[in-house]
């Protein structure tokens, strides 16, 4: 089969060995698959976890039909539309376990379904299970502009936050934010931004900051959000270390908690999964949680998909169809 591998020379199209389901794992027909930061990483040899390196099959976001089931897989038959994450999704075939993928809506096609696993596992969980948002909280998502900061402004929003902020250091990606849910948007490049957030919350900083950014706004997190508030950082878009002001931690008595898939077992990736189903499935059969596409292509053009994300100008998800 063809997959996007990487190897000693970097990414190419490849023929590999088509894999074989085991246990409760699954084999996808992958028809369409969404871009995300981490691949591009992949894609020059870094490491994502205990994935990457010379003979990785890259890619974690897909859409597709079940092929075959492994023995101990259960819940789904041959033919059936799915939707999920895991790794070598850039593949004619790949595997997924059978708890971390969902039923692609009937009223979704595969470009569609392919842009929604990350982005819904990823933001419920730092949104709602580990933030803890409830109805009438302010909320601030750093990095807002992306895939699944566009998704964690819906959910903010559809969770009943009352004040729903988004930050993107892009003026023309900026202006859309409210598109997706943003009461305000603003500039986090700018050193004003802490102002403006704290004018929109009378003074007193949001209930919960989710962020995608770290690196240099790490402190003026910490000055944006309010007492006992909370901050969850899911990514370092900003670089990995930056000063952190550990008086102003402590003064404001903030819950500051990192949290990521790369640690995480396959029994706590079910949870989050199923979790998601439980709580706002029907919000994306109904259309209500969805991301824009900014543009598809196909498998023979992936290396443009990803210098189409690396030039950093889109709004929403890149997609590949195979």
């Amino acid at each position: 089969m063809k997959a996007y591998v990487y190897g000693a020379d970097g990414a190419r199209i490849s023929d590999v060995a088509q894999p074989k389901p085991k246990g409760t794992q699954v084999l996808v027909r992958v028809r369409a698959c969404g871009l995300n930061r981490a691949d591009t990483g992949m894609r020059k040899g870094h490491a994502h976890g205990a994935a990457g390196g010379a003979g990785t099959v890259l890619g974690m976001e897909w859409a597709g039909e079940v092929a075959e089931l492994g023995p101990d897989a259960k819940g789904l038959e041959v033919g059936d539309r799915i939707m999920g994450s895991g790794s070598a999704a850039f593949a004619e075939y790949t595997l997924a376990d059978h708890g971390r993928l969902f039923r692609a809506p009937s009223n979704m096609n595969f470009e569609e379904a392919a842009t929604l696993p990350v982005a819904l596992a990823t933001m419920h969980n730092a949104v709602v299970t580990v933030g803890g948002v409830q109805p009438g909280q302010s909320v601030l998502i750093q990095g807002a502009s992306s895939g699944v900061g566009l998704m964690a402004m819906q959910i903010a929003t559809l969770k009943g936050a009352r004040l729903v902020i988004g930050s993107s250091t892009d003026a023309t990606r900026r202006g859309r934010l409210k598109e997706y849910g943003a009461d305000l948007a603003v500039d986090s490049s700018d050193p004003k931004w802490v102002d403006e957030v704290l004018k929109a919350t009378n003074g007193e900083g949001v209930d919960l900051i989710v962020d995608q950014v770290s690196g240099k706004v790490a402190s003026q997190n910490l000055a944006a959000t309010k007492v006992k508030g909370r901050i969850v950082n899911v990514g370092r878009l900003g670089g990995t270390h930056a000063d952190f002001n550990f008086d102003l931690h402590a003064a404001r008595r903030i819950d500051y908690v990192g949290v990521t898939f790369r640690t995480r077992t396959i029994e706590e990736v079910r949870e989050i999964f199923e979790e998601v189903r439980k709580d706002i499935w029907g919000a994306v059969e109904s259309r209500k949680l969805q991301l824009p596409i900014d543009r598809v292509f196909a498998f023979a053009d992936i290396d443009q998909a990803f210098e189409h994300m690396e030039a950093n100008k889109h709004l929403g998800k890149i997609v590949v169809t195979m």
